[in-house]
């Protein structure tokens, strides 16, 4: 929403000090470097910091080298600095518009987010009278309309082809990203598509503190592999939630690679149920909770430009006995709604609600 001038930065950005002091929690804010488990000390910029338990919630650390270009000439949304950025990139754009690409890079798994920014630009380009001078094309190397990382939903792809076909957009998918230059994109198809913009999701790797600390045995991608309890494999008290999580793709791979989704939902989820074991855990108890990534249900509501597709799965990767994916071309209602929600959340700490 920040590059299409729906929302400000401020207005989704929450300072977590106060509800942090409200709560007892002692906040320090540095850069960690790495951890010892053996010694059970972590290495920041402040120095050192002993723990009893270690949480690892560090989120990941883009990847902008996965093909040439994609650093200097693609916008990234993931970031504030990187709406903001797109944002200015859009205004120089509707002075002389062009073709566009939008979509996701191999090896990428936050799908998600770029279908969101493409049926969003869809949206802003016929606000500024301009659709009709741009060509828009998406791009992924998913294997089909609508995987997104979990083997897709019921009639999802032939919801996303509906769409793609009801608002004139080009698609490829099952291709790569060989190159971006200031004047295009070249796919591992030998297509070339002209563009004088592009916004594409990178994949995501492990951050500097895990590769930098090899005790962790994190996998070559800087993710760590956990058991179903999110608690280390070697570690008793490092415990892992959210996009540090390894998690092997459960469905069969096609000729390009990517990954599952690990935003949002799941890594809401995956944090609470380190919380709820370490208490268990401090409490003496050896029953843990536990729930693998693929047993946490789906739920989430894509922002399609003003329009919305509400997705709801008893989990996220199959099998599923409930799977839904239902569209409101409407208005998108139930996307303000949980936006709100997060907000007011997140702003009184209130994290034992869903």
């Amino acid at each position: 929403m920040v590059p299409f001038k729906r929302r400000e930065v401020n207005e989704i950005s929450v300072d977590r000090r106060n509800v942090l002091d409200r709560k007892g929690v002692k906040f320090v804010q540095t850069v960690a470097l790495r951890v010892d488990p053996d010694e059970k000390i972590v290495y920041t910029e402040k120095g050192e910091m002993p723990y009893d338990q270690l949480v690892i919630a560090t989120g990941p650390k883009v990847n902008f080298d996965v093909a040439p270009g994609v650093r200097e000439h693609a916008c990234y949304i993931g970031t504030p600095t990187g709406a903001m950025e797109a944002r200015e990139k859009l205004e120089e754009f509707k002075k002389d518009p062009g073709p566009i690409v939008i979509g996701a890079t191999q090896e990428a798994g936050c799908m998600g987010a770029a279908y969101e920014f493409l049926f969003n630009m869809e949206k802003w380009l016929r606000e500024q009278d301009i659709r009709k001078k741009v060509d828009l094309y998406w791009v992924t190397p998913e294997t089909y309309l609508g995987h997104f990382g979990i083997d897709g939903m019921p009639l999802g792809e032939s919801m996303l082809k509906g769409f793609m076909k009801m608002f004139h957009i080009h698609y490829r998918t099952n291709v790569a990203i060989k190159e971006v230059t200031k004047d295009g994109v070249y796919l591992s198809n030998g297509e070339f598509i002209v563009s004088k913009f592009k916004m594409l999701m990178p994949p995501f790797r492990g951050v500097d503190f895990v590769t930098n600390s090899p005790k962790l045995e994190a996998l070559p991608n800087g993710f760590i592999d956990v058991l179903p309890s999110y608690r280390h494999k070697k570690y008793p008290n490092v415990w892992v939630a959210g996009l540090a999580v390894q998690v092997a793709p459960p469905f069969e791979k096609g000729a390009v690679p990517f990954a599952v989704p690990k935003t949002g939902y799941p890594s809401d989820e995956t944090g609470k149920i380190v919380a709820e074991n370490i208490v268990r855990t401090i409490k003496g108890e050896t029953k843990l909770k536990e729930k693998t990534w693929g047993e946490i249900p789906g739920v989430c509501i894509m922002d399609a430009g003003k329009k919305e597709v509400i997705i709801l799965s008893n989990h996220l990767f199959k099998p599923r006995s409930i799977a839904i994916m239902l569209p409101n071309v409407i208005w998108d209602f139930g996307k303000v709604l949980l936006e709100k929600y997060f907000l007011w959340k997140l702003r009184n700490g209130y994290a034992q609600l869903p």
